[in-house]
Formats: C-alpha cells, structure tokens, sequence
C-alpha cells in the first residue's frame, strides 16, 4: 500500500503489518501531524539479519539517528550489512530506517521513493517536531 507523507509517496508493505490499511493510513496521518512519535502496530520483523536491523531501527527515538556503524556494533556485523538490511525494510516510516545515517552525518541512502530527499524532510520534520527548531548543521 502506498502512503502519503510530507510530500512523498512511501511504499508500505502492510502484509507483515497485523492492522488494516486504514489504521496504518490513521496512525502516519498522526504521525504527519507531529501528533504521533512511535507507531502501535505489530510488525512482522523479517528472518535473519534484516529482522535484526528491523527490530534495532524500532528502538532509535524520534528526532534521533544512529549510524550505520553503532547498529553494526550492537549487532555484530558490518555497517555495509546493516545498509543493505535498511534497504530491505519493508514498511519505511513504520520501522524508522530514516533515522539510520552514515557515520560522517551523511545520509547514506534510503529505499523509499524521493530517496535521500525524502530520508532529509523526514529527519528535518522530525526535528523540528521534537525540538522546535530546524536542525542546520550535522550533514544533513
């Protein structure tokens, strides 16, 4: 299913989500609002590494990012492993693989349509949200 948020259309694989499209569709208007920072739907984490990374994007809290590198540490595995496991994510915005960036503050890339543009509003929004302000400087 396709959602729409902040200007971007995000594909949502809602099969491995236990809500109907219009709960999932209620909860990112919520979410486009500021009005919602985690999401409350049960997700179906993917076997193997990706449901690894899955699970480990769930607990960065909104209007924060981790790198690459650190969810590799926690992990055990490489960073270009836990890339390539965020681009496999499913449900973006849902399971926040926005918030996972490179360890210089780059973005690094992001599987939704709109890319990186759309990655950048989302952490922006995100911001902006949380603390009132517009982030200007961290590689973003």
């Amino acid at each position: 299913m396709d959602v729409d948020v902040l200007g971007s259309t995000i594909e949502i694989d809602a099969s491995v989500i236990a809500a109907s499209p219009a709960e999932i569709r209620a909860q990112v208007r919520a979410y486009e609002r500021g009005d919602r920072r985690t999401f409350e739907l049960d997700v179906e984490f993917l076997d193997g590494l990706t449901g690894a990374v899955m699970a480990a994007m769930t607990e960065i809290p909104y209007g924060e990012t981790r790198t690459y590198g650190e969810l590799a540490a926690t992990l055990e595995t490489a960073p270009v492993a836990v890339g390539q496991a965020c681009g496999r994510n499913p449900v973006p915005i849902v399971v926040p693989c926005h918030r996972v960036v490179g360890s210089d503050g780059g973005l690094g890339g992001y599987s939704a349509a709109g890319g990186v543009a759309t990655k950048h509003r989302l952490l922006e929004f995100e911001s902006r949200v949380e603390t009132g302000q517009t982030r200007l400087s961290g590689g973003w």
